[in-house]
């Protein structure tokens, strides 16, 4: 049966592989990137491929709040249903990480971004859809004023860590709260260091083969094994279900994450 499925980044790394293996199963897969060049390019590779599914693209950046709500209106105003959002997009290392909002970049695109455009749309994915928030091996204690922007972390990978425990944290206790009227909403550890850009240009190593993170999205996204899986972590590494960084567990911390989560986008993003 053919699913409709919204893929953030995925104009390059383990997005794009993934856009490829549910195009080639014939799904309609929404593109989506903040560079227009690089997003034609992919939808005309992506047309393509033998038996490919319908290909859509949405442009937006998404360390802009504002433009995380455009997107998705404009997901909302072609489907009246989505039935898969993987949450993929996101940053390591820049130059200049304060956005013009004044958040720190890599908390606006791996965690706030999520976050919104999972609220926008859960009208449309509804009680049987599925997100799938891309996280990490690479877990650190949240610094709350940091999330708030009001703190600057000048190391690149404390900053990461941070962000995607802040991504789990908020997948864990958004997932809880919805799993009994879904959807479902899991985090998953697609495999350190793959061979994504990110890994190339942050530790300059090739990395492992992408298509173990493409395949495990692809399952998380699709197969009966997470069907009841709302809230949970999934460790690629391991290749199981297992427990985040101890911060995910601890109900005061998660609630304060969320807390300051709701609280930014309530500014930034005129909520």
């Amino acid at each position: 049966m053919q699913k409709t499925i919204l893929i953030t980044g995925s104009t390059d790394g383990i997005g794009l592989e993934t856009a490829k293996m549910l195009v080639l199963q014939g799904h309609k897969v929404l593109l989506h990137g903040r560079n227009p060049a690089k997003l034609e390019k992919v939808v005309k590779e992506l047309a393509l491929l033998p038996g490919a599914g319908q290909v859509e693209s949405y442009l937006a950046d998404l360390s802009r709040m504002d433009d995380v709500k455009v997107l998705a209106k404009a997901v909302a105003e072609k489907h009246a249903q989505l039935d898969v959002l993987i949450n993929n997009a996101g940053i390591f290392k820049v130059s200049d990480p304060i956005t013009p909002d004044g958040l720190d970049v890599r908390f606006a695109v791996n965690t706030l971004a999520p976050y919104l455009l999972t609220k926008l749309l859960l009208p449309l994915l509804g009680v049987s859809g599925r997100v799938v928030n891309l996280s990490s091996a690479a877990q650190a204690s949240v610094n709350p004023d940091a999330l708030a922007g009001r703190v600057e972390l000048s190391d690149d990978m404390a900053a990461y860590a941070q962000s995607k425990l802040a991504l789990t944290i908020w997948s864990r206790v958004m997932g809880l709260e919805r799993k009994v009227g879904g959807p479902v909403i899991v985090a998953v550890n697609p495999g350190s260091l793959l061979a994504s850009k990110m890994v190339k240009e942050g530790f300059g190593v090739a990395g492992k083969d992408i298509r173990i993170g493409a395949d495990i999205l692809c399952r998380a996204a699709l197969a009966d094994q997470f069907a009841t899986a709302s809230g949970q972590y999934f460790d690629n590494d391991a290749g199981r279900f297992g427990s985040p960084h101890a911060d995910a567990l601890d109900q005061q911390k998660s609630a304060e994450v969320v807390r300051v989560i709701e609280s930014v986008l309530g500014g930034a993003a005129g909520k």
